[in-house]
């Protein structure tokens, strides 16, 4: 199986009709795919009640991909509103709990800053994560080049197969050490994510003031040829992992919601069981 879909529910206009409120958007986006990425949570641990809600607004089937706080991952600038780490994994796991207990949780997704290279203390660091997560399918996504370069990239692959990690296989620019190589090697025989977030070189590492790096990073679409690439890449990736789960990224432009239909016809897939439509007054 081959879920398809897109970081987010609330960026992405052209699945929407004119003036959707922002509240209705996520039963609409569940009439186009059958998976999504909460990005909500990096930002701040999500009450029950919005977990609850997102339950009740898509179908039996529908998956959730949860983004990791950016306290679990090393990404916050300053502190967090917890007394320590393990009450803050606490609060993430309690407030992921409906997830689970719907058969909606595909898996949890740690994406780590570039500043996590391939280094002893890191290395614990991941272990102590997998730990708190138990049973909790995670997904690890890295940011620095080091952990597949020539010296550490098997090592990598079986440190992740061995403490039970998702591979998270990114498609992303090569713009230096804050990028990995597209690394086809999945490391659980059930599940598999794709991120696919652009080959933008030059806005990559552009930085820019506040959020306005987000419109730079991501500003890309992907054309046929590139998608066609990855039509073979997924089906080489299914003889070695029953279940992927395709994000695209790519939303600067507008451009992930329509790369992402387009990538489903060229695999020739018809989804069941997504949402009904709403339809227009014409």
């Amino acid at each position: 199986m081959i879920y398809i879909g897109l970081t987010g529910w609330g960026d992405h206009d052209s699945l929407y009709p004119p003036g959707l409120a922002a509240k209705d958007k996520l039963p609409e986006y569940a009439a186009h795919f059958p998976t999504v990425e909460v990005d909500s949570y990096f930002y701040a641990i999500q009450p029950r009640s919005n977990v609850e809600k997102w339950i009740r607004e898509t179908p039996p089937s529908f998956q959730f991909i949860v983004k990791a706080y950016q306290g679990m991952t090393g990404h916050e600038r300053g502190p967090i509103p917890y007394e320590n780490k393990e009450a803050m994994f606490a609060a993430f796991l309690d407030s992921i709990a409906p997830f689970r207990e719907a058969g909606k949780l595909a898996m949890v997704l740690f994406q780590f800053p570039p500043w996590v290279d391939c280094r002893r203390e890191h290395v614990a660091y991941l272990r102590w994560v997998k730990a708190r997560m138990g049973e909790v399918p995670a997904a690890l996504e890295f940011r620095h080049q080091s952990w597949f370069s020539p010296r550490f990239r098997e090592k990598t692959l079986r440190f992740m197969e061995e403490e039970g990690w998702i591979h998270a296989i990114c498609d992303e620019p090569q713009a230096g050490e804050g990028s990995v190589p597209t690394v086809l090697h999945p490391t659980d025989r059930e599940k598999t994510l794709i991120r696919l977030h652009g080959r933008n070189v030059y806005g990559w590492n552009k930085a820019t003031a506040g959020d306005n790096w987000r419109a730079v990073r991501y500003l890309y679409r992907y054309n046929e040829r590139e998608l066609r690439e990855w039509v073979r890449h997924l089906e080489a990736l299914q003889e070695n992992t029953k279940q992927i789960y395709v994000l695209f990224n790519n939303n600067s432009g507008g451009d992930a919601a329509d790369n992402a239909k387009q990538l489903i016809e060229l695999l020739g897939i018809e989804y069941n069981g997504l949402a009904p439509r709403q339809l227009g007054l014409f």
